[in-house]
């Protein structure tokens, strides 16, 4: 493998102007999407971190991702099929 000397990196005016720039943004959006967890968390969709009971939160991420978990039966007769003992 070569081995080659440091390349020298410069920092120019147009760089920090265009990171001020990204990071504005990106604070903004940060705002406003802060703004919208507190209008959504009147209605309890709000920040999952505020909720206290676990049972909210297991059904806040099962209505996200569209999961609807069905009630398992109890009987053996729907576990095992038709079959007689």
């Amino acid at each position: 493998m070569l081995r080659r000397k440091p390349t020298r990196l410069e920092l120019k005016l147009d760089d920090i102007e265009e990171f001020e720039s990204v990071r504005k943004d990106l604070e903004n959006r940060k705002k406003q999407k802060e703004d919208v967890e507190v209008v959504g968390g009147s209605d309890g969709e709000g920040a999952i971190g505020l909720s206290s009971d676990p049972k909210s939160r297991e059904q806040m991420i099962n209505d996200r991702i569209g999961y609807k978990p069905q009630p398992k039966p109890n009987n053996r007769s729907s576990q095992f099929g038709s079959f007689e003992f």
